[in-house]
């Protein structure tokens, strides 16, 4: 059964009460912060259908996304895992894919694992 569509305006609200934290304020609650990472993820999933690169935020999250071969079993040949922090700051647009990988705060591993063209997903 396919998802539901990410409503725009509750993925912008959502990622809107993280961006505080983004800018070096507090974190927020792990509910809010949890919603904004699944929305977007699911977001992403959906911008970018596919099964050949899983996109991991834990302990939050797990997509699957971008077209290509089929993952079915053992550990995928492309995946990207990130933190939070790090995930929600390119979903908008306030870190860059290149400065985040070359920093060490993502984990890519695989051809299609380079997320750059698709993030980010909304701008504030």
């Amino acid at each position: 059964m396919p998802r539901q569509t990410v409503d725009p305006a509750e993925l912008r609200a959502a990622v809107e009460a993280t961006l505080a934290w983004l800018d070096g304020g507090d974190q927020p609650a792990r509910p809010v912060l949890a919603a904004a990472v699944r929305l977007s993820l699911r977001t992403l999933e959906q911008d970018a259908p596919g099964h050949s690169v899983e996109v991991r935020v834990p302990p939050f999250a797990a997509v699957q996304c971008v077209e290509g071969p089929r993952h079915t079993r053992g550990t995928p040949a492309n995946v990207v895992e990130m933190d939070s922090r790090t995930w929600l700051a390119l979903a908008v647009g306030r870190l860059r894919w290149e400065d985040a990988v070359g920093d060490g705060r993502i984990a890519a591993s695989g051809a299609r694992a380079d997320l750059s063209g698709l993030l980010p997903l909304l701008r504030f």
